[in-house]
């Protein structure tokens, strides 16, 4: 995607080699900032802090901290260290995962001296898989979007309320729940977006809003709680959302307060899709509920908020009654029941194991549920 006209992805390798660079998604929208990562740490604390953030993107930048750790050590210790160093810096998104049982799989079985040049080539291509398939979700939701235009007999604005930022940002590229909005923003077709804010870290307000602004797509930052108003009032003629994990049976783990606009959206009548690329499928767990680890983060993302004060200094203030404490649980998970459809890469399939195993029969002989 580009800023200010510049194409950019979310993750690269820096020019000459040997490290990475990635977009400092802590710093937006307030400045635009390329972070370094160099080692093994760096890469570790990059995903921890959220510098760089959504589940295919954690899933690439732990790619290429393999890649940076096994430069370092490339001995079946190091490689030991860097898997179990990176698998707990996010618990819920499953990419992580999935990309570090890649690379892990792929060198294992080397000589120790071609081990790093083999996860570096294996990280790229993860990127470069990565792109395409959220391209592909984009052409496949950029129909469901078509149908809802067609709906209203095509006039006026397509409305879409969407949670969090599941666009480039989140992914190494067009991004998932965001992509079929590029693409009918691109064919002409009007679409208005409602960006809830989604507190506490405000990923909706800061990070949605600025690439969405930058891509020149209309769209207004709603408070978290204001989703079912709008619905009640015929102002949202779909949801789109992204998700960190989705279970064999279709149920969605996606960031705190996607359950209630999917309650919300039930109740009004309102499609609720969730997109999600192949990856991001955990065939290994049937109940999101009682099996997905909520990953809990520090209180303080909810007692502070960073803002830009008018000289342009960007500070960070407390906003919570002093003393009160507070509870941080970043995912909450959306019952199938509750989905009226996936979109994926492959197609747009019903939000249960056998719409899944529909469009991916090969893990049929995995999947649990």
């Amino acid at each position: 995607m580009k800023i200010d006209g510049k194409p950019y992805r979310t993750i690269w390798v820096a020019p000459g080699g040997g490290a990475v660079e990635v977009i400092d998604q802590t710093k937006l929208p307030h400045r635009f900032e390329i972070v370094r990562l160099g080692d093994l740490a760096a890469a570790a604390h990059a995903i921890k802090a959220m510098v760089v953030r959504g589940a295919p993107l954690i899933g690439a930048a732990g790619a290429y901290g393999m890649a940076l750790a096994l430069d370092k050590d490339p001995s079946d210790a190091g490689l030991a260290q860097a898997y179990e160093t990176l698998v707990v810096t996010r618990p819920t998104a499953i990419n992580l995962r999935w990309a570090l049982d890649r690379v892990r799989a792929a060198v294992s079985p080397l000589a120790s001296d071609a081990r790093a040049a083999a996860a570096w080539t294996l990280a790229a291509e993860i990127c470069d898989e990565d792109a395409a398939i959220c391209e592909a979700i984009g052409e496949q939701g950029l129909k469901l979007i078509e149908a809802a235009w067609d709906k209203k007999g095509r006039t006026g604005v397509v409305n879409v309320l969407t949670h969090c930022n599941a666009g480039w940002l989140a992914t190494v590229d067009w991004g998932t729940a965001i992509a079929p909005i590029y693409k009918a923003h691109d064919k002409g077709i009007p679409i208005h977006v409602w960006v809830d804010e989604t507190r506490p870290r405000n990923q909706g307000a800061s990070l949605t809003a600025w690439e969405l602004g930058k891509h020149g797509v209309p769209h207004r930052i709603v408070a978290d709680n204001s989703g079912g108003h709008l619905m009640q009032h015929g102002l949202v003629d779909l949801c789109i959302v992204g998700t960190d994990r989705v279970t064999a049976r279709g149920d969605v783990c996606n960031k705190i307060g996607t359950y209630l606009k999917a309650l919300a959206a039930k109740d009004n009548g309102v499609p609720f899709y969730v997109a999600l690329p192949s990856p991001t499928i955990d065939w290994t767990v049937a109940d999101g509920v009682k099996e997905i680890p909520i990953e809990e983060r520090s209180p303080l993302e909810v007692t502070r908020i960073a803002g830009r004060l008018p000289d342009g200094t960007v500070v960070e203030v407390d906003i919570a009654a002093p003393g009160s404490p507070a509870r941080n649980d970043a995912f909450d998970v959306t019952p199938a029941r509750l989905v009226t459809a996936l979109i994926t890469e492959r197609g747009v399939c019903a939000a249960t194991g056998e719409g899944l195993l529909g469009l991916f029969p090969e893990a049929r002989a995995k999947a649990v549920g």
